[in-house]
């Protein structure tokens, strides 16, 4: 899936991010979500959409996150346009309702809306691997038996 991120609705509302000075919270987020963005969205493609004039030549890539700047129009317009031209469906991320609906109408194709926070306090930590949780990959299978007769031991020496 493709998902389409409403940068600083995303920003302003994080915790984390909002009290950033802007150009902080713009590498935040893009870094959050090339480190993280499997975790928190899942996999595809991400495109992060910021206001402004920010960038070299108006785009940046990390991993698997783009970022493009609305230059000459507001950043919800040019959401709106990636909107009406994308030919799959996409996940668009803001807590900007009528953003959302104009996004939606303007799409020829599904449009699944997450709220902002699923990028941040609403996000689920990633899962274990199946298994008993905590063991080490790498911790042979009996390992909390060998504990357990190694704090047997260390126990009776002290007594």
């Amino acid at each position: 899936m493709r998902y389409l991120v409403d940068g600083y609705n995303v920003t302003k509302g994080d915790p984390a991010t909002r009290d950033l000075p802007i150009e902080g919270q713009r590498t935040a987020l893009v870094a959050r979500l090339a480190t993280r963005g499997r975790d928190l969205l899942g996999s595809g493609d991400v495109l992060v959409v910021f206001d402004g004039r920010a960038g070299l030549g108006g785009g940046e890539r990390q991993g698997a996150v783009s970022v493009r700047y609305s230059r000459d129009e507001s950043a919800d317009e040019l959401i709106v346009r990636v909107a009406r031209e994308a030919v799959s469906a996409f996940a668009l991320v803001t807590s900007d309702h009528e953003l959302a609906q104009r996004a939606a109408d303007a799409a020829e194709v599904a449009v699944e809306v997450r709220g902002r926070e699923s990028v941040y306090g609403g996000a689920k930590p990633r899962r274990r691997r199946a298994g008993r949780p905590g063991r080490d990959e790498e911790s042979p299978p009996d390992a909390s038996a060998i504990t357990k007769e190694l704090k047997d031991l260390w126990l009776s020496k002290e007594e």
